[in-house]
């Protein structure tokens, strides 16, 4: 917890004035260079994560510090190269443009306006004539220029109400995108990604686009003559924002299309398992029938049966090479069993086994053994220990394993060890494989997927993060730039520290969503797309109507002294006064 107030800390001092001080650095005329240095800046810290997403795990997991990952080394690199960015920094100061101010300017902003509304209430009875704007109720303390400045920085705090819903947005990459990148394959070829990986996509997307847009898509956007002013920029990367969440919500009911649906209420799941040679004709008590090929051939398909009372009887006759049997098991709802077929010595028999229906999370691969030989069989396969599986169908308890090929599992029945080739255990299937012997001793293997493991493959979240992505470069890059533009030269950490907090409501906004509204994830998707949508069109509307200015005076302007004396902000006025719109 140390950590991460300290992390908080510091990051909530150094993110408002670091972006401002670095638009410090050019003069009015060189507004058209200090937006490069703002996409340069946003992408120096997409660089960064990106290095770090790659880095940080192989500082942990690839070095060993006290027979286990290396936290120390994770941690304690970023933090030496930290003060090797203090030190270069710091060494630089001689040649930055430093503008000191005096005194609290967030203070006296938070002072200005609470004054302004405890006047404004002393003075609520309609014997008292009506002042312009409500932050003029504070002329009686505060002098006209401070008030001029803090309507500036409330018009533009006015117009981001409606922004955090982006950010509601944009930092579910790290959640429920990554939960759904859990669910589809991550097989390339050569190698396969976890699916947290997926998120560098972004950091590297950014350092991509950001080019890409300065250098060939606002440029060619200028020929065309289209004023692609900051307010339509961000309003566009919204809308791409929101597309992105729609192509997610798409792909999210594709991926539960392709999920084995689990049994409902008064329904039960059936596969059968033929262990023999050749297909066996099964009928189940309500006359329903089917042929059900050995599963050297083929795998089962589950039956949905439905099931009266919570534990009901169920016949199932058999017919195998003219041979007839029958077997009686109990039958639960909402569960999901296998019926194993085999032949005992000349007799065909059957036994029923209860199977998991909830598909293995984090896109590991599930695999339980049945042991249809005579003696117990240990068996370990990777790290994985099933013990001790008794003979004459013993069942094993389901273990979860990395996605890969398993091809030297150990098997030991007896004093006789076995190697276990069971080939591809994929993402997010389930499988039984059954072991028996032939008459020679020979372990005989066969595997059937009871869960169908992923089969959308991870590539189609590319699109969606196309589109988020740059969406993130013309709404958070322009918003950058817009909050230096439009803030007045004492209060540009002020209005920046404005900007930051949309992306503190924004997770929240996600927290009390999730917390109070029960939906499908494919929903959810939908409802947030939908809601900004209708952010955009409230912000188009707000961005029509906003006033832009123009500052043209120096930093050097911050005196930080508002005590009482004589206005001084005819600049400010008379940039309220403009009539231009966006």
């Amino acid at each position: 917890m140390t950590g991460l107030f300290l992390i908080a800390f510091g990051t909530g001092g150094i993110k408002p004035c670091v972006s401002a001080f670095g638009g410090d650095q050019f003069e009015a005329e060189h507004a058209h260079e200090r937006s490069k240095f703002f996409s340069i800046f946003y992408l120096a810290i997409n660089l960064g994560s990106l290095i770090s997403t790659f880095a940080t795990p192989a500082l942990r997991g690839d070095v060993k510090c006290f027979e286990g990952d290396c936290y120390a080394l994770a941690f304690g690199v970023p933090a030496v190269l930290m003060v090797v960015a203090l030190v270069v920094f710091i060494s630089g100061s001689s040649l930055y443009k430093k503008y000191p101010s005096k005194g609290n300017i967030l203070g006296n902003v938070c002072k200005c306006i609470g004054f302004a509304l405890e006047n404004r209430w002393k003075h609520r009875s309609g014997q008292y004539p009506k002042r312009e704007h409500w932050l003029d109720w504070a002329s009686e303390k505060y002098p006209n220029k401070l008030i001029q400045e803090v309507k500036m920085v409330t018009r533009v705090l006015f117009l981001y109400i409606p922004l955090p819903m982006f950010w509601a947005l944009f930092d579910q990459q790290g959640s429920r995108w990554t939960l759904q990148a859990l669910r589809m394959n991550a097989d390339f070829g050569g190698f396969s990604i976890k699916a947290d990986q997926m998120q560098t996509l972004n950091p590297f997307l950014i350092l991509l686009f950001i080019p890409v847009f300065d250098l060939g898509i606002y440029p060619l956007v200028k020929l065309c003559k289209f004023n692609f002013k900051p307010i339509r920029r961000m309003t566009v990367g919204m809308i791409l924002a929101a597309l992105a969440f729609a192509m997610a919500a798409i792909l999210e009911v594709k991926l539960d299309e392709s999920n084995m649906s689990e049994p409902v209420a008064k329904e039960s799941l059936l596969q059968v398992l033929n262990l023999a040679s050749e297909p066996v004709e099964v009928q189940i008590k309500d006359s329903r029938s089917f042929s059900q090929a050995s599963l050297k051939h083929q795998d089962p398909d589950y039956l949905k049966l439905p099931v009266k009372t919570e534990n009901e009887n169920f016949n199932f006759n058999m017919k195998y090479q003219g041979i007839y049997s029958s077997c009686s098991h109990a039958l639960s709802d909402r569960q999901a069993y296998s019926l194993i077929f085999y032949q005992n010595d000349t007799e065909p028999a059957c036994k029923l086994v209860k199977d998991s229906t909830q598909k293995p999370l984090k896109g590991l691969a599930a695999l339980r053994f049945i042991n249809a030989g005579s003696e117990a069989a240990d068996i370990t396969l990777g790290n994985a220990d099933f013990g001790s599986i008794a003979g004459n169908y013993g069942v094993s308890a389901y273990h979860t394993l990395e996605r890969g090929y398993y091809n030297h599992g150990k098997c030991r029945i007896g004093n006789n060890e076995f190697s276990l080739d069971l080939g591809l255990l994929d993402f997010g299937g389930s499988y039984t494989v059954i072991l028996k012997q032939d008459s020679r001793g020979k372990i005989i293997i066969q595997k059937s997927e009871d869960i169908p493991a992923n089969s959308i493959h991870i590539a189609w979240q590319i699109p969606q993060y196309v589109l988020i992505s740059a969406g993130e470069i013309m709404f958070s890059v322009t918003g950058l730039e817009f909050s230096y533009s439009q803030a007045p030269p004492s209060m540009k950490s002020v209005l920046q520290a404005g900007w930051l907090l949309t992306v503190a409501f924004g997770n929240l906004i996600v927290l009390i969503i999730a917390q109070t509204v029960a939906l499908e994830q494919w929903a959810e998707f939908v409802l947030f797309a939908g809601l900004l949508f209708v952010v955009c069109i409230i912000f188009s509307i707000m961005g029509y109507f906003y006033i832009p200015v123009d500052l043209d005076g120096s930093p050097e302007d911050n005196s930080g002294d508002y005590e009482k004396k004589p206005p001084s902000g005819e600049m400010m006025l008379n940039l309220l006064k403009k009539k231009t719109k966006l």
